[in-house]
């Protein structure tokens, strides 16, 4: 079976499988909490972070240490015994979409609740989380290269002014130091006619779906993003980024585009101190957290809870409910 056709055998006598997600900005304590809570409530722990999906890159995406386990034929990363998916997987040479990510996301949900375990969506990626709790059905617009190439020529204040004038939605969440971002949402809009925004068509909900946010006061984690980006420096980020260098991976990739990366690339080269750098990763992480608030304050679905007895307490009634 498919792993869309099983959806649909789901009737009023057979409701939908419930999926519960947890969300909130970078350093928000998504870990920890999916953690406790997975073990709780028997869960599988789906990961929807478009930088931890890298092998090699795990202090500066703050991924969470775990170790890989045969189960059968599939290899799973466990961490404190509870399963996690799409995390650690993917070559930092390679790509990885949006419409990748739903595909196998959607096939992790699909075990976990054959496996009479819930599914837990984990995260701070937006685009990946609204793949699966709004099922868009996602522009598979292959990359050309010779307006890749054009546009690449152009500044990045120019491919923004370009895009506020194609879509003005996706410019408000759009990271503005991501060229590479900015260009292949004009990609995506010159070659289909309209916004990438709104190519994120809704389909039919596949889950009952359960949203927690994580809410903290922006002081806290302000304080929170710069004390993790002083532990990384003293887990031995700068050397993280070394190897990465020295074995060939270049700053061009999307992997080596993402926040906690490229800040090393001025460093690198020979044209910022390390202090600068440290600063820079500070104020760029900082911004992105503000983004990823951007992004999740538009879905009103989302409960946004201050303590993690909360979020248990939505959880237990949630999974309690018919």
């Amino acid at each position: 079976m498919t792993s869309l056709s099983f959806l649909h055998h789901h009737n009023k006598k057979h409701p939908l499988p419930k999926l519960i997600v947890i969300l909130g900005p970078t350093a928000s304590g998504k870990t920890e909490w999916s953690l406790r809570l997975a073990k709780e409530i028997n869960g599988d722990i789906i990961s929807a972070d478009s930088r931890q999906i890298y092998k090699k890159m795990d202090i500066g995406t703050a991924k969470v240490s775990g170790e890989w386990q045969r189960n059968g034929l599939r290899k799973t990363y466990y961490v404190n015994d509870v399963p996690h998916h799409l995390i650690d997987f993917l070559d930092p040479g390679k790509a990885f979409s949006v419409a990748e990510f739903r595909d196998k996301a959607l096939k992790y949900c699909k075990l976990a609740t054959q496996e009479g375990r819930i599914p837990m969506i984990v995260g701070g990626t937006g685009l990946y989380i609204s793949s699966i709790v709004d099922n868009f059905n996602i522009p598979r617009v292959p990359a050309n290269k010779k307006l890749r190439r054009s546009l690449e020529e152009k500044t990045t204040t120019e491919l923004m002014h370009l895009l506020k004038n194609l879509d003005p939605e996706a410019a408000t969440t759009i990271d503005v130091n991501n060229k590479r971002r900015i260009i292949r949402a004009l990609e995506v809009c010159i070659f289909t006619g309209e916004p990438f925004s709104a190519q994120r068509k809704k389909g039919d909900s596949l889950f009952q779906v359960l949203q927690i946010g994580i809410s903290l006061p922006r002081e806290l984690l302000y304080q929170r993003i710069n004390e993790r980006i002083d532990l990384m420096m003293k887990l031995g980020l700068l050397k993280e980024v070394e190897d990465l260098l020295r074995q060939k991976y270049s700053w061009d990739l999307p992997s080596m585009n993402g926040v906690g990366y490229r800040q090393f690339k001025g460093y690198f080269e020979g044209t910022r101190s390390l202090e600068e750098t440290i600063e820079q990763l500070k104020r760029d992480t900082r911004a992105f957290a503000r983004r990823q608030l951007t992004w999740f304050r538009r879905d009103k679905t989302i409960h946004w809870c201050e303590t993690y007895d909360e979020a248990h307490t939505l959880t237990t009634q949630f999974l309690s409910q018919v």
